[in-house]
């Protein structure tokens, strides 16, 4: 009998080791929350409040691996269309900390507030930006896009 006892005996020291090493890694495990997704709307105001900015594909769908073009319809806070704006473009990954694989530009006005802005492409799927700056004879701000594929 002593032999059960003595296997008894290791094997609940094994397992409270066992419980120790994982409370230990548990309490000393950093505290940080759950990634939140990021805000995906395809309106928003510009970072100052000068800007409501809508920001779609042209043909509707966002698409990976494929140029496209976008339209960015762009009013005042008062709801006014904006006219004569220069658009800059850039953005990334933020969780791979890379560019865009193209250089976006806007090339047409479309009227009523409406630029087009071609060569988007998005080359994996992911979070990505799109930082548009926005200079206008109004003022100047920036709005960020946050498109998940």
């Amino acid at each position: 009998m002593a032999p059960f006892w003595r296997y008894l005996v290791a094997g609940i020291g094994l397992i409270a080791v066992v419980l120790g090493v994982l409370a230990v890694v548990y309490m000393t495990a950093p505290n940080t929350p759950p990634a939140a997704a990021p805000e995906t709307g395809q309106t928003r105001g510009s970072e100052k409040g000068m800007f409501v900015a809508t920001f779609v594909p042209q043909d509707g769908t966002a698409k990976q691996n494929e140029l496209q073009d976008w339209v960015l319809t762009l009013k005042t806070a008062t709801g006014k269309p904006v006219e004569n704006a220069t658009i800059e473009v850039s953005g990334g990954m933020p969780q791979h900390a890379h560019g865009l694989p193209t250089s976006p530009k806007m090339t047409d006005y479309l009227g009523e507030g409406r630029y087009r802005i071609s060569g988007v492409k998005f080359s994996m799927s992911g979070w990505w930006q799109l930082k548009l700056g926005i200079s206008a004879p109004t003022g100047s701000d920036t709005v960020v896009f946050n498109i998940v594929l």
